[in-house]
């Protein structure tokens, strides 16, 4: 039996040496015996140490002297106890590693078992579900286009064809040098593009398709869409439908006044802007506002429901897709019609586009335009957006859409200072190279651009699968730069 036990060893536990072991080190046993109550217990992470030739107890509240009971218990022959030298507590440590890695895979397969039911059931939901898609279909795609339902924009059935250019469809200058050294056509093939187009004076200089893509494929807009949707509020304004941009929202959307009156305060000119004062959070799935924004299937109800004042309005620039959700409300309900009936009649048509374009909705129920991402069509008829704005309104010697609103749009809008002052106008993206003055564009996710540089009298369109590495404004002022 050791020696009473004494509290007046207090140095620090060292390695300790049982006298049924020869093993050095804490003793951690783990014995189920009778303490002085008689009940019986199973001691399981106690240390017991030595100090001089006394044991102490390193308990939860500190060291203190090793209790009688225990001390019999170590003693005890047949008792199972365990000692640990330096050596053997490595090897515990490894060995409660090990039980951690496997509790982490045990929960890891039990996640991806319960991700696999949601993605499973998430794939029977995406015809009315936001959350289902944004689980089973993950981040924004270039073929989205094909799972979200649509609403046909008719072509007029007499399409414009652009003349064709000396040297098409390679009639680029032999001096164009894009960034990256390579060749133009290298560089496409090598990044993801599918289209890219040269209109220069109104002839067709440069067409090629790439990776799978043809004349023929549809091309998804993703925030080009915008660039249209600004479009139309020109021609609503000029057919009388809506007043002018000074028009507060709440004109035609007067429920937003219901959930706070400080709506009443941004004009449709915030919107168009993206200086709206709404609160959004750009990145996240699935609750983030550009994924609800993007997958939910019912965009009204979300935009009127969601949407919230985070500051007044014109303060700053603030990328923001209720912004164009709103619109799109104001515009079905100022002209009577849906947004692709009116695209139809005011741009589709009166341009001659080569086929029939289609604009993703929201949902068969509900049946809303996605206005942040959604138009479908051929390239070529994408360009004539950039031929159209080029040349003020007017499209082959038609009248579509007034000057001054093509001005407007495509000129710097928010007040010097801000951020982003001298880079937007109305939902249109400007800049400026010295070598070539101001020119704008229309941009989407992945690379999808319209360019016009109205120095040159030259569109550039590009479209992707995304970006491919590539800066495609300098690849779009390197084209310019060679005529």
């Amino acid at each position: 039996m050791p020696s009473a036990p004494s509290t007046a060893c207090a140095r620090k536990p060292t390695a300790a040496k049982s006298r049924n072991s020869s093993i050095q080190g804490p003793l951690r046993f783990r014995a189920k015996y009778c303490p002085p109550d008689g009940r019986p217990r199973n001691r399981l992470s106690r240390y017991v140490t030595e100090c001089g030739t006394r044991f102490q107890f390193v308990g939860p509240v500190g060291i203190e002297p090793a209790p009688a009971h225990m001390l019999r218990a170590i003693d005890t022959p047949g008792v199972r106890w365990l000692a640990s030298t330096p050596e053997a507590r490595e090897g515990s440590r490894i060995m409660r590693f090990a039980r951690a890695g496997r509790a982490v895979l045990v929960g890891a397969a039990a996640l991806a078992a319960i991700y696999g039911v949601a993605y499973a059931v998430a794939w029977t939901r995406t015809d009315n579900s936001g959350l289902a898609r944004s689980i089973a279909w993950g981040e924004a795609d270039v073929d989205d286009h094909t799972r979200f339902p649509s609403r046909a924009v008719p072509a007029s059935g007499t399409a414009y064809v652009y003349e064709k250019a000396e040297g098409y469809p390679d009639g680029l200058p032999a001096t164009i040098a894009v960034p990256g050294g390579k060749k133009l056509g290298e560089l496409l093939a090598a990044s993801e593009t599918t289209a890219f187009l040269v209109i220069k004076d109104d002839r067709l200089v440069y067409e090629h398709y790439f990776n799978g893509s043809s004349h023929d494929a549809v091309q998804t807009s993703f925030s080009v869409a915008k660039s249209f949707a600004s479009a139309l509020l020109g021609a609503a304004i000029a057919d009388g439908k809506i007043g002018s941009v000074d028009d507060p929202v709440t004109r035609y959307l007067p429920e937003l006044l219901e959930r706070d009156p400080r709506f009443a305060d941004i004009a449709i000119r915030h919107l168009v802007t993206m200086s709206s004062g709404l609160h959004y959070e750009e990145y996240g799935l699935p609750w983030s506002d550009d994924a609800l924004t993007y997958y939910d299937a019912d965009l009204r109800g979300l935009a009127l429901r969601k949407t919230r004042v985070e500051e007044p309005p014109g303060l700053r620039f603030h990328y923001n897709n209720y912004n164009p959700l709103l619109l799109g409300m104001i515009l079905e309900r100022a002209t009577g019609q849906s947004v692709a009936a009116y695209l139809s009649e005011k741009i589709w048509k009166p341009v001659g586009a080569e086929a029939d374009a289609s604009w993703s909705i929201d949902s068969n129920e509900h049946g809303f335009e996605k206005m942040e991402s959604g138009v479908n069509a051929r390239a070529i008829d994408f360009a004539k957006l950039g031929s159209l704005y080029l040349h003020r309104g007017e499209f082959n010697g038609r009248r579509i859409l007034p000057a001054e609103w093509i001005d407007n749009s495509t000129a710097p809008a928010l007040p010097t200072g801000l951020a982003f002052s001298s880079g937007y106008g109305r939902w249109w993206w400007t800049h400026g190279a010295e070598s070539l003055g101001a020119y704008y564009s229309a941009r989407g996710n992945k690379g999808q651009f319209v360019f016009v540089f109205p120095s040159k009298g030259l569109v550039v369109t590009r479209h992707g699968r995304d970006y491919g590495g590539v800066d495609w404004s300098a690849v779009a002022e390197a084209v310019a730069s060679g005529f």
